[in-house]
């Protein structure tokens, strides 16, 4: 038996008996389709000793099942046109394949047949084991990524969301098969599962294809006891990681707010004011008037239950603390001045383009469907969206940017070199 409900004409949505939602979203004239298998439970998920263990078992869902070795798994999508994927993260892992919607059939049969029968044999264990611990060095010897690694550490101290999703070196090479597969076992559980699928497909075809295998699965036993768990502030951190690099990194991080807050489109408008794009203020004053970097730029990062900005810039040793002023001065800028009329309606427009152009392929149709179920439970229509940035307010940025840029809770990771005065140069301008 199966509850079937239509969001709109193009949005469909179906839970088994046993919990498994699918989702799909039919684009008229699209002749792909990307299909996602989407587990709610990540990396925030995993217990000290664990770490890394989410992202190790994705690594192992390609590694053969009890009908296809590895080889056959990459062979047979090859030879559909296909490509196959997957990705972890801190509160979702996703398995994903693309390919003409004519191969749907073959496609759902290769990616149902990883997701439920993989075999976890031991010489795949290890041989992937090696690699991942590959993975964890080519991170920690690239400047450019290790930094927003040290960042987050840094700023998630003591919080679910602190350690990499990599994992360490140690846990890593501790975990044994068992551990492995019982992760897997736990969090895998059909009430954590939703399957997205867009493009060119028709939501019952894919339940045809779905609901025999997936049906078949336990519910498995109950959470771990968890819950959210507040980010305790140390107070302002400012951290100097000495390395030999041509450059100085600098890694700002501040408070954020979670995915699902009133405030959202308000963050999102800030974030690309500050420094989202070529016409940010940081890109025009860092890069566009100094010449002080090539690359300067700032992200936000939203979760269940908290969040983050974050401000990234490299630039020579000299002018590194000249840079790292300039940053702190912005956002001291946007707490004190309210942003202008146009600079705020050209912002707007730029989120809303890239938004829509975003929109041209099935993987990102897939993509945006499956979050908008996993952060609000519902389809979340592009209008709303629209509407949502539309609404945003000079005074929404300033109440926001006071509320969030505030100097005790700032963290700021320097790697390379850097003069030492320039910390107490830098106090007090957030203020």
């Amino acid at each position: 038996m199966e509850k079937r409900g239509r969001l709109s004409p193009m949005v469909q949505e179906t839970t088994f008996d046993n919990g498994v939602r699918v989702v799909s979203q039919q684009v008229p004239g699209m002749h792909t389709v990307s299909l996602g298998i989407w587990v709610a439970n990540g990396a925030r998920n995993e217990r000290p000793a664990e770490e890394g263990v989410a992202h190790f078992i994705e690594h192992l869902l390609f590694k053969g099942t009890e009908r296809r070795t590895a080889r056959q798994i990459t062979r047979e999508i090859d030879s559909l046109g296909g490509m196959l994927n997957a990705f972890t993260g801190y509160e979702y892992v996703c398995y994903y394949a693309k390919a003409l919607a004519s191969v749907l059939p073959q496609v759902s049969d290769i990616l149902g047949d990883m997701f439920l029968h993989s075999a976890f044999p031991p010489d795949e264990i290890e041989k992937e084991r090696k690699v991942v611990l590959q993975e964890i060095k080519m991170r920690d010897d690239a400047p450019e990524e290790s930094i927003h690694d040290r960042l987050h550490r840094s700023f998630w101290k003591g919080h679910p969301l602190g350690h990499p999703i990599l994992g360490t070196a140690e846990t890593i090479e501790s975990l044994a098969r068992d551990e492995i597969v019982g992760f897997r076992d736990h969090w895998y559980r059909p009430s954590e599962i939703m399957i997205a699928a867009a493009g060119g497909v028709e939501h019952q075809a894919l339940i045809d294809l779905l609901q025999e295998p997936f049906s078949r699965m336990l519910p498995g036993e109950p959470r771990r006891e968890g819950g959210t768990a507040g980010r305790s502030s140390s107070g302002q951190v400012l951290e100097l990681c000495e390395r030999d690099l041509e450059q100085t990194l600098l890694c700002l991080g501040t408070e954020g707010l979670p995915v699902t807050s009133p405030d959202r489109y308000a963050l999102m408008t800030l974030n690309a004011i500050l420094g989202g794009g070529m016409s940010s203020r940081l890109f025009e004053e860092i890069r566009e008037k100094r010449g002080l970097a090539y690359s300067v730029y700032s992200y936000v990062s939203s979760f269940a239950d908290a969040g983050s900005l974050a401000v990234y810039a490299g630039t020579e040793r000299e002018r590194s603390c000249e840079s790292l002023k300039i940053i702190l001065a912005e956002m001291a800028r946007l707490k004190r001045e309210p942003v202008p009329r146009d600079e705020l309606d050209s912002t707007r427009e730029q989120i809303k383009g890239k938004i829509l152009m975003s929109l041209e392929s099935s993987d990102s149709y897939m993509s945006r469907l499956a979050r908008s179920y996993l952060n609000f439970g519902r389809y979340q229509p592009i209008e709303e969206i629209m509407a949502g940035l539309d609404a945003v307010t000079a005074d929404d940025l300033l109440r926001l940017a006071n509320e969030l840029f505030r100097e005790e809770s700032l963290n700021i990771q320097i790697m390379g070199r850097m003069d030492g005065h320039c910390f107490d140069d830098c106090r007090g301008i957030l203020a």
